[in-house]
Formats: C-alpha cells, structure tokens, sequence
C-alpha cells in the first residue's frame, strides 16, 4: 500500500489534484524536449510509477465533493507496467505525451473514457474490456506486445470482444508490429466512429473480424505498410458497419478482406491505392458475399493483384474506366445499377457507345466461364431500357460460353452465329434467305429446266423456284415439277435445299435458347 510520504514530488502533485480533476503538466516547454519519443530520458522530476496512477483509479484518494476526479497527466515518464486488469475503474483517464516503461494492461477491466495521446506506448492489452466512454489514442506511438496470451501473435493494439460505448480515435497514430498484428480487434463492439484519418499508420495486420461498427469505420488517407503474416493488411471479415470509408489517399500495402462485411450505407474507395500482397500474388481486395448500399471503387490507379465479388450485393457501383485489374472475380456479383465517373459527375453508364464492348471486356476479366455476370449486366441494361444492348452481352455471352464446348458443339455455335446470332440477331437469318434467294433466282433465270411430265404443272418461275428449294416445310408446286439436266444447277438446288433446312433449324434454335434462361 502506498503511503503519501514515499511519493516523488511528482506523484504528489499528482495524488493531490487528483480529487479535483485537476491538470498535471511536467512538460519542459521545450519541443525537442518534450517529445514523447525521447521519454526514456527523462529524470525523476518528470517520472510517475505506475503503481501510482493504479492506486488513484482505484480509489486510494477519494474525491472531493463538488468536484469530478480525473487523473489529469502530461509530459510523464511512467516507471512500471501499468496493471489494470479486472480493475473496475470508474474515472477517466488522460495521459498525454507521456512515455511508458512497459505495457499497458486493461485485460477485461471496465473504465470510463480512455485517452492515451500523443504518448509512446509499447503495447495496449484491452481484451474484453468495457470502456464507457470514448477510446483515444490520437498520436500516440503503440509498440508491439512480445506476444499475446489471447493471440499467440505479436500484437500491438488488443481489443479483441471489447466493447466502447463512444467512438475511438485512432487520428495521426502509429500502431507498430511487423510481421504481426498491428490492431487485434476481432469481435469488437464499438458504438461510436473509429477514426483513422489525419496520418494513421499501421505496420502489421488490423484485425477487425466480425466487429460492430454502427459509427462507422473511416480511415481517410490511412496507411497500412506492413501485411500481416499472411500477406493481408485489413481483415474485416462479417464485420457490420454503417459506413466504411477508405478513401483520399488510403494506402494498403496487402490484401484488404470484406468477406460477407454488411454495410448499410457506403464501402468506399475513391482515391484509393490497393497494393496488394508484394509481387502481385494475391488479391487487392477480398470481398466476396459483401454486402452495401454504395460501392465506390473509383481507385487512384489500378491495384496491382485481382479483386474478388463473388456472392456481393451492391445497390450502386461506382466505377471509372481503367480501375479494374487484370482479373476480377464476378460470379454471383449483384448491382443495382452502375455510375461511372466521368470528371466532375457520375452518370449511369448506358448510352455509350462503347459501353457494352468496356462491360463485355470487364465480365471476361473473370477467369473461366459463368452465366452470372452475363445475365447481371443484361439485367440492367434491360432495366435501364436498353433492350439491343441486353441481347449484345447475351451474344457475348453465347460465344464465350462456345469456347468450352467440344469441338462439335463449336461447330454448331458457329452456325448459329453466323446464322441468326444465337437467337439474338434474328434479322441475320432474312439477310441469308435474301442473298440465296437472289442466288438462285438468277442462277436458274439463265437455263431452261426440264419438266418432269410434259405439258403438266405450272409454268416455271426461277423466283417462285427458289423459294421452293429455301421453305423446307409445305410446297409451292415448283421443286416437283422441274428438274435440271446440268449437274451444276441440280447441286445448286440440293444445296439451296440444304441450306434451308439449315436456316430453319439455326432460327428455330436460336430462338428458343434466346428464350431460355441459361
């Protein structure tokens, strides 16, 4: 038990304004001086144990009454791990430019806010703590743990099933642990904001699987350097969040994970820089089974590994030309509509007139062949009333698919490619019909035919003829009463034959797999 006789004069000064809230400032006044980095050597007129500030959150100097306790510290060099574990803290915290000897320890305790700014700090442990109030580490430098008991990892920042009743501040912070995890906060239940803008830095993979984020997450201009040990740089996995905002420069040097993230309003990148894992290797960003409103992918340049969508939903996607990578996974990817930047606006992108061969060419992105991604874009040039454009991606749809198929099965494609456009083009099939039937009505108006019973049947009519060898189903009286003594023009009738039981069969099957569903 600490007696008021063994304090330093700066534990004194501290224990006495404590029942007050009053501030405690050891500052030199002095920038090179004062810089939390340089703590390490500072002297006992600006050191504070930490068994000290442990005492006075558990109630060692009560408070007076008609004031609110706080312990109120700047400028400190604290001596001595900082041990609230299970403590039932019930004052705020604020430590500011300070310098910690050793770890702080919050392992399950129950606190009010917390602020930690502008400090050095070599590891945060705050697994299943409760903070009532508002988590600050604007600043501060945060150090890896050697490891954690909870993560088997190297970890600097620890908030795994921690719940904040206010928001954190992550502002100009520096979170530390290469190679490890810069933030472990699986589980984490935060009903404010988290913000990570103003220069955040973290060196090691954050950690945010299945946190609840009704605040919001916003990590404008953030950087993530280091990945973690499996080359990802955020983990946000079946997280829950209003907002996810990266954008205005942020940086992740590593995979960024969203899988089966909920977002009820936006998951944004605008201006973004997606590395990915080193090398290329690896996806930019994971977010299959994603689900959100809006979904801004209008990056700064292209990420340098694949992106995956498969299973997303989105309400609006928002891209701009040149942003996709080289591979992009679209199978089950559903969007509501599509705006594309263009400058200062963003409009739906239909009307192009190259809109359909950018979308055709964004779908075979996509490694192998799905329906999926076909019929989704279809869909919505169909809603945005662009019927013609629809049945152009169904046709692209219909020769990727052909490049899969036997041999046989190709063949058959060509034909009714060329024929009648899968059931997409059905005025291909009036083209052949008119350029046989010219063929033929002047390839038989230059010979006289050979009727087949003398001073029977109808007068002969090349035209009518023709027609007649083209329509394989009924008569016109013509085929059975002519014949052709020369060879070349009777192969001419058997292929006019032919070709149009070919034509009928191609326009009967181009249609109906026009009508069908896969």
């Amino acid at each position: 038990m600490l007696s008021y006789d063994e304090l330093a004069p700066p534990e004194r000064e501290l224990w006495d304004a404590f029942p007050e809230g009053r501030h405690v400032d050891l500052r030199a006044g002095v920038p090179e001086d004062d810089r939390a980095a340089e703590g390490g050597r500072w002297g006992q007129e600006r050191t504070v144990r930490a068994a000290v500030i442990v005492a006075l959150l558990l109630g060692a100097n009560t408070a007076q009454r008609g004031a609110v306790a706080c312990l109120r510290l700047a400028g400190a060099r604290i001596s001595g791990h900082l041990n609230l574990a299970g403590a039932q803290i019930t004052y705020a915290l604020w430590l500011e430019d300070c310098w910690f000897e050793e770890s702080v320890n919050l392992l399950g305790a129950s606190t009010q806010t917390l602020v930690i700014t502008g400090s050095h700090v070599p590891g945060i442990e705050a697994y299943a703590a409760r903070i009532e109030g508002t988590l600050d580490l604007r600043r501060s430098v945060v150090q890896s743990l050697a490891s954690s008991p909870f993560n088997h990892v190297s970890t600097a920042l620890s908030l795994s099933d921690a719940r904040v009743a206010g928001g954190m501040l992550l502002n100009g912070a520096e979170i530390s642990a290469p190679g490890g995890w810069a933030v472990a906060a699986g589980g984490l239940v935060m009903e404010g904001g988290v913000t990570c803008n103003g220069g955040f830095v973290a060196r090691g993979e954050v950690r945010l699987p299945g946190a609840q984020l009704p605040g919001g997450l916003f990590m404008q201009g953030a950087q993530l350097l280091s990945p973690g040990p499996r080359g990802t740089a955020l983990a946000l996995d079946n997280a829950a969040g209003s907002t996810l905002d990266f954008s205005a420069g942020f940086t992740a040097n590593g995979t960024v994970r969203v899988r089966g993230t909920r977002v009820s309003n936006n998951l944004t990148f605008e201006g973004a820089v997606l590395n990915g894992p080193s090398g290329g290797r690896g996806a930019s960003l994971a977010a299959p089974l994603m689900q959100a409103v809006d979904f801004d992918f209008t990056l700064a340049e292209p990420p340098s590994g694949w992106v995956d969508l498969r299973g997303a939903q989105v309400s609006n996607l928002y891209d701009s030309d040149h942003i996709w990578p080289e591979v992009v996974e679209l199978d089950g990817f559903v969007y509501g509509s599509i705006k594309m930047d263009m400058g200062r606006e963003r409009r739906e992108a239909v009307g192009r007139r190259d809109s359909v061969v950018r979308r055709v060419a964004w779908i075979r992105r996509s490694p192998g062949y799905n329906p999926q991604p076909y019929e989704q874009l279809a869909s919505w040039y169909r809603r945005a009333g662009h019927d013609d454009d629809a049945r152009r991606v169904l046709l692209a749809k219909q020769r990727h698919r052909r490049q899969t198929l036997p041999r046989a099965a190709r063949m058959w494609g060509h034909l009714l490619d060329t024929t009648v456009g899968y059931g997409y083009r059905p005025w291909l099939a009036g083209v052949w019909l008119l350029a046989l039937t010219l063929l033929g009505t002047l390839s038989f108006d230059s010979h006289s035919p050979t009727p087949v019973k003398q001073g029977e049947g109808a007068p002969f009519q090349p035209l009518v003829y023709t027609l007649d060898l083209l329509i394989p189903i009924g008569g016109l009286g013509q085929r059975t009463a002519w014949y052709w003594p020369h060879d070349g023009l009777q192969w001419l009738a058997y292929l006019l034959i032919a070709f149009g039981w070919l034509l009928t069969t191609a326009v009967i099957a181009g249609v109906t797999r026009a009508l069908q569903k896969n």
